[in-house]
């Protein structure tokens, strides 16, 4: 359906209606059936108009070459009726057709323009106050609305993990943007809910309420029955969700005002009281197509397209108000007409503002943050050190855990959760202690999902709590990459950083576990973190570095609000010694100060060979230069400790004082972490002879097979030897 068509029908509807009820005032209820006043539906109906309008306007900007999105609310303009009957402090999280509801909550509270506000993020104006022209969102701190660029539902996690933090804040005593009794709004649409994303999410909501944690979350589904060309079975989403256990239903037509309010503010009333989730099912239409050049009548017949014009949420809210006497016809088409003539003015204004013209504008938030981070470092560790200990030596996972428990005693907000991390300790024991230590409502257990895992600590992090999850290994993450791609790592991106998510994603790793494994606990891949832009990921080989490294990846999380990844290596958990059995010498005492982000450690001084490596590849390449010194072959080993940033002003000084460098990468050969550190060596001039060895392209396969594709000592000693002596 064309956005002419929809505007014209609205037009001509409306200037052929001729009975006009009693005149009503302000204060007098707009129907029988609603609390809604006339003032109330007047302020409706003037959002419902500005979504439309902002839709028009989309289309003379694309048609101008001004604009650049066009996914629009037209059909779904009842979701105004959605934020009426909520408060403008609840959390929201909103579906990319929700234009009503902020339009709608922004004359709650007031402010900027939302017209102006949305119209510059249309033409990607780089002074749009939230993304800053980076994308178009519905999003704005002072109206509580979380900014989410999601088209299919990967924003549901994260609504949980806000609707979970609410009351959790509380408990801890921690101060939360939101008010004790807020209800998080979450609303999506009909095909996003088969999304495995909406399913885990929906599935977590109940299983926290099941289990009497407060999840005071309202789920609005805006059903206009289609999946861009795919069309949603008939009454799929009443029979998936009417009868579900655990979770309160309610349904209207979405194209009705008044009806809208009602089950709306039922709804919020409901979560609000029992603090339990609720699923809103608003059916609604779709007009002027999908977006942009989508052609509706190829896959739509003209019967289901009339359908939905003849049931235009806008013209009926228009209906409405003439039959009531709030309005005349003529005062209605006089009121559309003014909102056109303001958002064209608008448009035409918002044309001519500047764009982000360079690099450096685009990614100036992103700098900020990781300029913020890079300050991070701890200057000092003594007050979390306890008395007595500091000296004693202690290995990887000892480290860890001492580590996470001083977080825990420096940051009252801190919260550590994932599966098997309380009573048990982790699989591997790192966690051991810690919930005895503290408490239940710090150190928890969570259901076996890394999206909600992930999406708990999203939410957590935008609601002023800092999350410290574990992915169980490393593998896992695969499974729920997108909550730190898309969601995670983006929010301040297009938030400007007025919003923040900061975490710590502790994720034990890499290969060389012996007796356990296969490539589901050994795994060696981490290509899918290194290119998201602002993510700091952390990989400690000794056990001081590990600590000071963790607290470190607190600070910036606190300080910056940025998205650490924290690579622990399995292997060396509990490894005590590096050359000999017995030597003791992988034990190391609890630090006393942090480990700044971006910056290197290097053993040793010899002069032949720089041998520049991470995670296990230290303890491999400090015991080959042992060897390597016996032939008469000077190594010094850097571990580069962080893998984003890499730590490239250290590895260009250890570089440039041998002229050969020697790349030992544990990850897989084509897309591992050591064609990165090569390219960063040539970017920054470095002219010496440079070498790398790695891991086999092969997934690791279990038992004393895994020993075949993985790095050895032996295949770093050799690919030395031959640097140094110059032979194949």
């Amino acid at each position: 359906m064309t956005a002419e068509r929809v505007d014209e029908h609205f037009t001509e509807v409306v200037s052929a209606l001729t009975e006009t009820g009693p005149r009503r005032a302000a204060g007098e209820l707009v129907s029988t059936e609603s609390a809604l006043t006339v003032s109330d539906c007047l302020r409706l109906f003037d959002a419902q108009l500005g979504s439309r309008h902002l839709d028009l306007a989309a289309r003379w900007l694309r048609a101008r070459g001004s604009g650049y999105y066009t996914i629009g609310s037209s059909g779904h303009e009842g979701n105004a009726a959605v934020a009426a009957a909520l408060r403008p402090t609840d959390p929201a999280l909103l579906h990319y057709r929700s234009g009503g509801f902020f339009l709608a909550r922004a004359a709650q509270v007031g402010g900027s323009d939302p017209l102006w506000d949305v119209l510059l993020g249309l033409v990607a104006a780089a002074e749009e106050p939230i993304a800053g022209g980076r994308h178009k969102v519905f999003g704005r701190h002072d109206l509580n609305i979380i900014p989410q660029t999601s088209t299919i539902a990967s924003h549901l996690p994260r609504a949980v993990g806000v609707a979970f933090s609410i009351a959790r804040a509380r408990k801890l005593g921690v101060v939360s943007p939101w008010p004790q009794d807020a209800v998080t709004v979450c609303s999506f649409g009909d095909a996003s809910v088969n999304h495995s994303t909406a399913v885990g999410a929906i599935n977590a909501a109940l299983h926290a309420a099941y289990q009497g944690v407060p999840m005071p979350l309202l789920l609005v589904c805006e059903d206009n029955g289609w999946g861009i060309s795919v069309k949603t079975p008939r009454d799929w989403i009443v029979r998936a969700y009417r009868n579900r256990d655990g979770l309160a239903y309610f349904d209207a037509d979405g194209a009705d005002v008044v009806a809208t309010f009602e089950a709306s503010a039922a709804a919020a009333a409901w979560v609000r009281r029992h603090r339990r989730p609720a699923f809103l099912h608003l059916r609604m239409g779709r007009l002027m197509g999908h977006a942009g050049s989508d052609y509706e009548a190829a896959y739509r017949r003209p019967d289901e397209i009339a359908a939905d014009l003849a049931r235009d949420p806008v013209l009926g809210t228009a209906k409405l108000l003439i039959r009531s006497g709030a309005l005349t016809p003529d005062e209605v088409l006089g009121r559309y007409e003014a909102m056109r003539s303001t958002a064209l003015l608008l448009a035409e204004r918002a044309a001519q503002a500047p764009r982000l013209d360079s690099a450096h504008a685009v990614m100036s938030s992103l700098q900020a943050s990781m300029q913020e981070a890079l300050r991070a470092a701890p200057t000092s560790l003594a007050a979390s050190v306890r008395s007595g200990d500091q000296g004693a030596p202690v290995t990887v996972a000892q480290a860890i855990n001492r580590a996470l428990h001083d977080i825990l005693d420096r940051y009252p907000n801190a919260m550590i959760f994932g599966e098997d991390v309380a009573r048990k300790g982790g699989v591997y024991g790192v966690t051991r202690g810690l919930q005895a230590k503290t408490s239940s409502a710090r150190v928890f257990d969570t259901l076996l999902d890394e999206q909600t895992i992930l999406g708990l600590a999203l939410g957590a992090g935008v609601s002023g709590l800092l999350p410290i999850p574990e992915i169980q290994y490393l593998a896992y993450l695969h499974n729920a990459a997108d909550q730190i791609r898309g969601e995670g790592a983006t929010l301040q991106f297009f938030s400007n950083r007025q919003f923040r998510n900061p975490m710590v994603v502790r994720v034990p790793g890499y290969g060389y576990q012996k007796g356990f494994g296969g490539h589901f606990h050994n795994d060696n891949s981490v290509a899918a973190l290194r290119d998201i832009p602002g993510v700091v990921i952390a990989s400690p080989s000794l056990p001081d570095d590990a600590a000071a490294m963790l607290h470190t990846c607190a600070a910036a999380a606190a300080s910056a609000g940025v998205v650490c990844v924290f690579l622990e290596p399995i292997a060396l958990y509990h490894t005590r010694d590096t050359y000999e059995d017995g030597d003791n010498l992988w034990l190391a005492p609890y630090p006393s100060v942090g480990v700044p982000i971006g910056r290197a450690r290097t053993h040793g001084s010899g002069a032949d060979l720089t041998i520049l490596t991470f995670g296990n590849g230290v303890r491999m390449s400090l015991r080959a230069a042992r060897r390597l010194e016996t032939a008469g072959i000077g190594a010094r080993v850097v571990d580069l400790r962080w893998l984003a940033p890499l730590p490239v002003q250290d590895m260009i000084r250890e570089a440039t004082e041998t002229g050969r460098v020697l790349i030992v990468d544990e990850t897989r050969r084509t897309g591992g972490v050591g064609e990165g550190v090569l390219a960063e060596l040539l970017a920054n001039g470095y002219g010496g002879a440079a070498h790398r060895v790695a891991a086999e392209d092969s997934f690791i396969p279990l038992g004393d097979a895994a020993q075949t594709v993985l790095l050895s000592e032996g295949a770093v000693e050799a690919a030395a030897v031959a640097m140094v002596r110059g032979t194949p």
